[in-house]
């Protein structure tokens, strides 16, 4: 008889936005005539700009053509995108990145996903705590987690991320083989600092871990001490690959463009203890598996690099971060302690009590849709998520309400 992967039945439901969904319902049903403003979307809500949406139709115009049509692409990604990409987010920062160690993708969530294949079924797995439930989820599919207990699996490593150590993780109690860390990051709109990525390298480099590095919203950082890829901490070309997104950049959720960088000399290890070479195990991965991103949406992706299509691209990420601005300063105003909101769309409000009874305050009173923390992990709870995406209107009125309750 055809049998089932066994793992998938350890898998937790998706309670957080399936309960969320239910509340926000029945208050609907309830109040049909109060408008509910949403504000813990991750998705954006700008449209794409100019110079991306002309470029778009001139990709799609090419396929119209005899001379420029294009059939199958390369799956790593075409040469004019990955050059630009090389050159604009990483060389001009001092990172040492070439065009062939950037494969392109549909989705950084599908990249951080997949990547684990390629790591023996054994490996200790490190995730934080908040974390981006992808991060779990894919290894307990692979079998590393084991049983769930109180809401964590067994298996997993969880490097709690609180107030005191400034969301950031500590290095993990017990050594790990595959540590994921996401900055800024997503729920908590926590950054790290050039120092503390430093020696999050260099633990990878004395216990020969990897690090899976989720960079999608590194677009967002304005300070300019804060490392914008990882790649430009000295020695992490041996220890770390790199995801990015378009989505939260320049709009991209539903255009679907993204990239994984994995440098020449990024190496893990077979069973016998020789270094193995991630790029091409990778490569050998994604040319097998994915049929590549469609040339009008990759011709739409290197607008981003044009002159035009970077200023718009930054007004664009701008807006969001002056909506984060807002969230924060108002949040703050009323006594709640927040983390994010600068250098990162998501704001963290600490409410001092459970998240799903702020968020079931803030929908009853104000009708505003916030995200609760405990769906990210234990150290969720007594918090909420409040997301930047969304139009200044929205922004304004949600705290207005907000200030009234």
């Amino acid at each position: 008889m055809i049998r089932i992967n066994e793992n998938y039945r350890l898998l937790k439901s998706s309670y957080l936005f399936s309960e969320i969904a239910k509340r926000v319902g029945a208050f609907q049903e309830a109040n049909p005539g109060k408008r509910i403003i949403r504000m813990g979307i991750g998705d954006v809500t700008v449209p794409l700009p100019p110079a991306i949406i002309r470029a778009f139709h001139e990709g799609v115009d090419d396929m119209a053509s005899m001379e420029r049509f294009k059939g199958y692409g390369p799956e790593q990604g075409y040469d004019f995108l990955r050059e630009k990409i090389a050159r604009n987010d990483f060389r001009s920062r001092g990172a040492h990145i070439e065009a062939d160690e950037i494969f392109i993708s549909d989705g950084a969530k599908c990249d951080t996903g997949n990547f684990q294949e390629l790591f023996a079924q054994d490996c200790v797995v490190a995730v934080p705590d908040p974390v981006y439930p992808v991060y779990v989820d894919t290894n307990v599919m692979a079998g590393r987690a084991g049983a769930g207990d109180g809401g964590r699996y067994k298996g997993l490593v969880y490097m709690e991320c609180t107030a005191g150590n400034d969301f950031v993780p500590d290095f993990p109690r017990e050594r790990a083989d595959l540590i994921y860390l996401c900055f800024p990051n997503n729920p908590t709109g926590a950054t790290i600092t050039r120092e503390r990525l430093a020696a999050w390298v260099e633990y990878a480099r004395e216990n020969k871990s990897l690090i899976l590095y989720d960079a999608a919203y590194e677009a967002f950082i304005r300070e300019v001490s804060l490392p914008r890829s990882i790649f430009e901490i000295p020695g992490a070309r041996e220890v770390a690959v790199e995801f990015r997104s378009f989505s939260k950049t320049a709009g991209f959720t539903g255009t679907r463009c993204a990239f994984t960088v994995i440098p020449k000399d990024c190496r893990a290890f077979d069973a016998d203890g020789n270094p193995q070479f991630i790029h091409a195990l990778w490569n050998r991965r994604h040319t097998t598996k994915f049929n590549g991103v469609s040339y009008p949406v990759q011709r739409a992706a290197e607008a981003v690099y044009s002159p035009e299509g970077a200023k718009q691209v930054r007004e664009i990420v701008d807006y969001y971060l002056e909506n984060a601005r807002l969230v924060r300063r108002e949040m703050t105003k009323l006594g709640y302690a927040c983390t994010g909101g600068q250098d990162s769309p998501y704001i963290w409000v600490n409410t001092g009590k459970s998240s799903w009874e702020f968020f079931d305050m803030l929908l009853a009173k104000a009708a505003v849709v916030c995200t609760p923390g405990e769906g990210f992990g234990k150290c969720g709870e007594g918090f909420i998520r409040i997301s930047a995406f969304n139009s200044r209107e929205n922004v304004v009125e949600a705290l207005e309400r907000i200030s009234k309750v």
